[in-house]
């Protein structure tokens, strides 16, 4: 694995963590979807099935700056 560096410092201290989804309907953890939110009639996000990646969160323990990475495929919401 590579080592984690972070944007705004170049520190190298970054630890782990998550973002926290809060709705009513959460699964505990935000999720990324390529392309456009889609929103029906009424303002609410569409949810197509389209592959969702989950999104870990690393803090840089010197200048407190969040890195965001999506590199794993949530199987919630992937087409078979």
């Amino acid at each position: 694995m590579r080592e984690l560096r972070c944007t705004q410092c170049s520190g190298t201290d970054l630890k782990a963590g998550f973002v926290e989804e809060t709705g009513p309907l959460s699964a505990g953890h935000v999720r990324w979807i390529a392309g456009k939110m889609q929103k029906t009639v009424f303002g609410i996000a569409w949810r197509l099935a389209k592959p969702r990646w989950r999104i870990d969160a690393h803090r840089c323990s010197s200048c407190g700056h969040l890195e965001l990475f999506a590199n794993t495929l949530d199987r919630v919401g992937v087409p078979e």
